[in-house]
């Protein structure tokens, strides 16, 4: 069902020192990826400049990076709209971080670094933490911030941008999963077999759990479907 975006939605502090526009697309993004704003949502930017305080500009060039990554549909002189989960994208996204990300743990592994283990180690502790709270928000940024960690790790800071900028269908589609009874459980058991796989120096077996672990959506696609069949296509 779409809905208009309504003023609650939008609390956001500027950066004075920085551009709206980039920090615009942030919020929006995040907003997005988050499912806080979801599939089917319209999008005025007139109500989108009144809320965020600002000129119409920063929020028209916001809203075309965001249709630059397909999360939202601009229909000129009509609607900005959010766009549903494509699961073609999803799947190229996952190709390309499976792609990525199987280099990087065997990588790591094949140099195992005391220092990014015990890093590694504290994230999956938070994580479980937030399970225990079912905080699914805030365990869904720290997901992501243990793979960061070792892009950074790796050497390949940029490929995370990359990445990231493609994977803005998966990481929805991630986030409806994560809620979901024993998915939250599953990634964080893999996350701590992939780190032991690091640490123990075993490059094969680390990418054994990435391969495992990324292909935990998909394949459980049919029943995501069955819960939020009007956000996908």
């Amino acid at each position: 069902m779409e809905a208009t975006l309504s003023p609650p939605r939008i609390q956001f502090q500027f950066d004075r020192t920085r551009h709206a526009a980039p920090q615009v697309f942030e919020h929006m993004r995040d907003m997005i990826i988050s499912m806080t704003l979801t599939p089917g949502t319209v999008l005025s930017r007139t109500d989108l400049a009144a809320q965020y305080g600002i000129s119409q500009t920063p929020v028209r060039d916001a809203l075309m990076r965001l249709s630059e990554e397909g999360l939202v549909d601009i229909f000129p002189q009509h609607a900005t709209v959010v766009s549903p989960i494509s699961i073609a994208l999803a799947q190229q996204a996952h190709f390309l971080r499976r792609s990525v990300e199987v280099e990087i743990v065997r990588t790591l592994a094949q140099a195992p670094d005391a220092a990014l283990v015990e890093r590694l180690r504290l994230s999956v502790a938070r994580q479980q933490a937030l399970l225990a709270a079912r905080d699914f928000a805030e365990l869904s940024l720290f997901d992501q911030a243990f793979h960061r960690q070792m892009y950074d790790a790796a050497g390949v800071p940029d490929l995370w941008l990359l990445v990231r900028r493609q994977s803005g269908h998966l990481d929805r589609l991630r986030r409806l999963h994560l809620p979901i009874p024993g998915k939250a459980n599953a990634v964080i058991a893999d996350h701590t077999a992939i780190v032991d796989a690091i640490a123990r120096g075993d490059a094969d077996a680390a990418q054994a759990c990435l391969r495992r672990h990324l292909s935990g959506t998909l394949a459980n696609l049919d029943e995501i479907r069955a819960r939020f069949e009007n956000y996908l296509h």
